[in-house]
């Protein structure tokens, strides 16, 4: 069942489970350009929750260690990995 809810910007939006994010807030909060963009958002807030927000960063980080944040899925493998090749990196060995 979907429980009706107003973030504190006053958007309201149904949701299913406890998670908190207004829907409306986090498409706005979405970057227009970089790798990031081409994450779903809990993928890009997993990373952002470390610090990760450049590709260099990144590449500090072992592909264990991204999919261990909560948040990250294996789909999302696939789109980083790209940007890392793209900047001519990879992840941590």
């Amino acid at each position: 069942m979907k429980n009706k809810r107003i973030c504190a910007k006053g958007h309201t939006y149904f949701k299913t489970s406890d998670c908190p994010v207004c829907p409306v807030c986090e498409q706005g909060r979405k970057p227009a350009n970089g790798f990031l963009e081409q994450l779903s958002a809990p993928a890009r807030r997993a990373l952002e929750s470390k610090g990760i927000t450049t590709v260099q960063q990144l590449a500090e980080f072992s592909k264990k260690e991204i999919l261990a944040l909560h948040g990250m899925g294996p789909a999302s493998v696939p789109k980083l990995t790209s940007a890392l090749q793209t900047a001519g990196l990879d992840f941590k060995k």
